[in-house]
C-alpha cells in the first residue's frame, strides 16, 4: 500500500471511528437520562410513554439505515456519512429544548434518520480500506468507537446529570460535530472500491440494488443475517435502555445501576478487541456463533443473586459477548457481499436489526410494567442470543446450497 493510500486508510478509520462514537452515545443516553426524567416527572413521563419516546427514535434509525445503504452505494460513502453526522447532531441538540414528550419523540425520530446511516456507511468504508482477510479486525476496531461512546456517556451521566440536568446530556452529545464535520469535509476519503464500480451502481435503481441481496446464492444468507441482526440489536438496545431500571427493580440504588451500565460497556470494548482478532484467526463464522452462545449463557447467569464484586464481574463478561456478537455479524456481512452492494447489504442488515432495537426497549418496558423484569428479563434476553447463534450457523450452508443451485441452473442453460 502506497504512502498516500495508507494516509487515506488512516483518515477513514479515525473519522469513521468518531462518527460511530456518536452512535454509541445515542445507545446509552436514554438509559442514563430516563431514570432522572421519570423521577422528576418530566412531561408526566411513565415507563410506557418513555418506551414510546425511545421507540420512535429507533424507528427513525431503521428507516435511515434501510435508505442509506442503497443511497451510499449510489452516491458514495463520503457524502452519505457527512450528511448522516450533520443531521443527527442538529436534532440531538434540539432535544435539550423540547417542550413536550411529543416534540421530544419527533426530534428523536429525525435524529434517528441520520444516525441510522452512520454505522453501515462507516463499516462499508473501513471494510473497503482494510487489508484482505482482515475485515474482522477492521470492523471490531471501528466499533470500539461505538462502545467508547457508550462508556463516555455512562460516565457523563454519573458526572453531569445531578449538577446540570438531563438536557446537558443532549447538548454534549451534539458538540463533537462542530469539529468532526469540518475534518470530514477536508480529509474523509471516498472508497476506492466504490469509485471502481460507481457507474454500475448509479445506473441501477434502488429496487435493483435491494434485489441484488437475493441473487447469486445470497437470498437465504441475507435472511439469516437479518434475523441475526434483529436478535443482536434487540440485546444491545434492550440492555442499554433498561439495565439500570432492571437492576433498580432487583433492589440496587441508581448509582450502582448506572455503574453496572458502565461496566457492561467497558466489557464490550474489551470484547471487541478480542473478537476481531479471533475472527481473523479462526474465521468470522465460528467466532460469531460462539459469541452469541456465550452471550446467551452469560445473560442467563445474571439472574442469579451475586455479591457486589461477583455481579460486576458477571455484567462485565456479559458485555464482552453481547455486543461483539452483533459487531461480528456486521463483519460477516461485509465479507459475504461484494463491493457494488456491500453498503446495501450492511444497510439492510442494520435496518432490519433496528427493528430488534425497537423491540428491545419495548420488551424491557413491558417486563418492568408487569413487575417481572428481574429475573425473567435476563432469561428472555438469553433466549434471544440463542436464536442469533442459530441464524448465523445457517448462513454458510444456505449460501453454499444456493450457489450450487445457481451453478446447476447455469450449466443446464448452457
Amino acid at each position: 500500500m502506497s504512502t498516500q493510500a495508507t494516509s487515506r486508510a488512516r483518515w477513514a478509520m479515525a473519522l469513521c471511528w468518531i462518527a460511530v462514537l456518536l452512535d454509541g452515545f445515542d445507545l446509552v443516553v436514554l438509559g442514563s437520562v430516563l431514570p432522572v426524567m421519570l423521577d422528576e416527572g418530566v412531561w408526566g413521563l411513565t415507563p410506557a410513554s418513555a418506551s414510546v419516546a425511545s421507540t420512535v427514535g429507533l424507528v427513525g434509525m431503521t428507516i435511515g439505515a434501510l435508505a442509506i445503504g442503497t443511497v451510499t452505494d449510489m452516491i458514495g460513502r463520503r457524502k452519505a456519512l457527512i450528511f448522516a453526522v450533520a443531521s443527527f447532531s442538529v436534532f440531538t441538540a434540539l432535544c435539550a429544548v423540547a417542550p413536550s414528550v411529543f416534540v421530544f419523540g419527533l426530534l428523536r425520530f429525525l435524529a434517528g434518520l441520520g444516525l441510522g446511516g452512520c454505522l453501515p456507511t462507516a463499516i462499508a468504508l473501513v471494510t473497503e480500506y482494510s487489508k484482505e482477510g482482515r475485515n474482522g479486525a477492521a470492523t471490531t476496531t471501528i466499533m470500539t468507537g461505538y462502545h467508547v461512546g457508550a462508556v463516555l456517556t455512562a460516565l457523563l451521566g454519573l458526572m453531569v446529570l445531578a449538577p446540570l440536568g438531563w438536557q446537558a446530556m443532549f447538548l454534549i452529545g451534539a458538540a463533537p460535530a462542530v469539529v468532526l464535520i469540518p475534518l470530514m469535509v477536508k480529509f474523509l476519503p471516498e472508497s476506492e472500491s466504490f469509485l471502481r464500480v460507481k457507474e454500475s451502481a448509479r445506473t441501477r435503481g434502488g429496487l435493483d440494488a435491494v434485489a441484488s441481496l437475493f441473487r447469486g446464492g445470497l437470498a437465504r444468507a441475507t435472511v439469516a443475517f437479518w434475523v441475526a441482526s434483529f436478535m443482536g440489536l434487540l440485546l444491545v438496545y434492550g440492555l442499554n435502555t433498561w439495565l439500570p431500571e432492571i437492576m433498580r427493580a432487583a433492589g440496587y440504588p441508581l448509582g450502582a445501576a448506572l455503574g453496572l451500565l458502565l461496566t457492561l460497556n467497558i466489557g464490550a470494548c474489551v470484547g471487541l478487541v478480542i473478537a476481531g482478532r479471533v475472527a481473523d484467526s479462526v474465521g468470522v463464522r465460528p467466532a460469531v456463533i460462539f459469541w452469541f452462545v456465550a452471550a446467551a449463557v452469560s445473560l442467563a447467569l445474571l439472574s442469579v443473586k451475586l455479591p457486589v464484586v461477583g455481579l460486576y464481574a458477571a455484567v462485565f463478561v456479559a458485555g464482552v459477548f453481547v455486543f461483539s456478537a452483533q459487531v461480528l455479524t456486521y463483519a460477516y456481512v461485509g465479507r459475504v457481499y461484494p463491493a457494488d452492494n456491500r453498503a446495501t447489504g450492511l444497510g439492510y442488515s442494520a435496518g432490519v436489526g433496528r427493528l430488534g432495537a425497537i423491540c428491545g426497549p419495548l420488551l424491557g418496558g413491558a417486563l418492568l410494567t408487569g413487575g417481572i423484569a428481574y429475573p425473567w428479563g435476563f432469561y428472555a434476553f438469553a433466549a434471544v442470543g440463542a436464536v442469533g447463534a442459530v441464524a448465523v450457523a445457517f448462513v454458510r450452508s444456505a449460501a453454499a446450497r444456493e450457489s450450487k443451485t445457481l451453478e446447476a441452473d447455469t450449466a443446464e442453460v448452457g
